[in-house]
């Protein structure tokens, strides 16, 4: 059994935590990576009211009584929520552990956390961002680099350099993602000195994950060549499957479209769209390169201790050598 600092921090059994992601993190399949070992993180943003993260947020505790997390999404919205809001629901139903993502630090909740003893775990994809976080009082960063899915930042830097650069230059502990979809991966970046690895493309396929078997099958047909950027033209660069939606995206930025016709190609109403209904050339949809290393479709439980069990022999081996 392998344990960090994250690990002990936050009560988990595996260092490993769920990527949150749009119109996928409901309750049940944050529960379901919690109940695994793994940290779960549920998406607040897919819910436009407060009242209604309340009832998710009773959800998931029915759910599990393991560790789980909360993201709060800071990225730009066609439709924006009001996030302050939804940030008191989740103190006020008792939310330990909150994770914010996007363009920008979370200053004016800070305080917030503190008085309300919240972990709170911020991801970005460079070691400026990292660093600003630190400073801001951050009790953990996530990092992503290149190979991840969805957000990429600006920098196009690999995992295997964002990671050890970003533990150098701050003193928090850092969770390294982008590129990860078994053990091999999960042991590189706790060789690199994460406390913990970030698995997000790889989730997608499994019995729990809440997206049509459609996609899913192409997903276990698809190589580590089948992503694209996109939006780079918009400063939102952002990694996805390689499908029309995207291609469709790459021609409207090429042509100089107005951004908001960009938008609303990439928009995630389509992507729901594609999860529920099962059409794959709807929209796009956020995925690392490591969708090449997709080989099943099993249970959360089953891939996260076949990851975990891997990573321990590879350590071993090492250890031993």
């Amino acid at each position: 059994m392998v344990k960090t600092k994250v690990t002990e921090m936050l009560g988990l059994e595996h260092p490993i935590f769920c990527g949150n992601m749009m119109n996928i993190s409901y309750p049940s399949f944050a529960a379901a990576c919690s109940n695994a070992g793994a940290l779960g993180i549920m998406a607040s943003v897919m819910y436009r009211k407060p009242e209604e993260l309340r009832e998710a947020l009773t959800e998931l505790k029915s759910l599990t009584n393991k560790p789980v997390a909360v993201n709060v999404n800071l990225f730009p919205m066609l439709k924006p929520i009001k996030q302050i809001d939804h940030v008191k629901v989740m103190l006020d139903e008792g939310v330990k552990i909150i994770e914010t993502s996007g363009h920008q630090a979370p200053d004016k909740y800070i305080p917030l956390f503190k008085d309300h003893n919240v972990t709170w775990i911020h991801k970005c994809a460079g070691t400026r961002y990292a660093q600003k976080a630190a400073s801001l009082g951050a009790d953990i960063v996530e990092v992503v680099g290149w190979e991840n899915g969805g957000a990429t930042g600006r920098y196009d830097i690999g995992t295997l350099v964002l990671t050890p650069a970003t533990i150098d230059a701050i003193d928090i502990p850092v969770v390294a993602g982008g590129g990860i979809s078994d053990g091999r991966g999960v042991a590189a970046v706790l060789a690199l000195g994460a406390q913990a690895a970030l698995i997000g493309t790889r989730l997608m396929a499994t019995q729990e994950c809440p997206i049509h078997e459609n996609l899913k099958q192409a997903f276990l047909k698809a190589s580590i060549y089948d992503t694209m950027i996109i939006m780079r033209s918009l400063n939102a660069t952002h990694r996805v499957w390689s499908n029309q939606a995207a291609q469709k995206v790459i021609e409207l930025e090429n042509s100089k479209s107005n951004q908001m016709e960009i938008f609303n190609a990439a928009a995630g109403a389509k992507s729901k769209m594609m999860y529920e209904e099962g059409n794959l050339d709807v929209g796009v949809v956020s995925v690392g390169q490591s969708v090449g290393l997709i080989h099943d479709i099993p249970s959360v439980k089953d891939m996260i201790e076949r990851i975990m069990k891997e990573a321990n022999t590879i350590i071993q081996n090492l250890s031993n050598k």
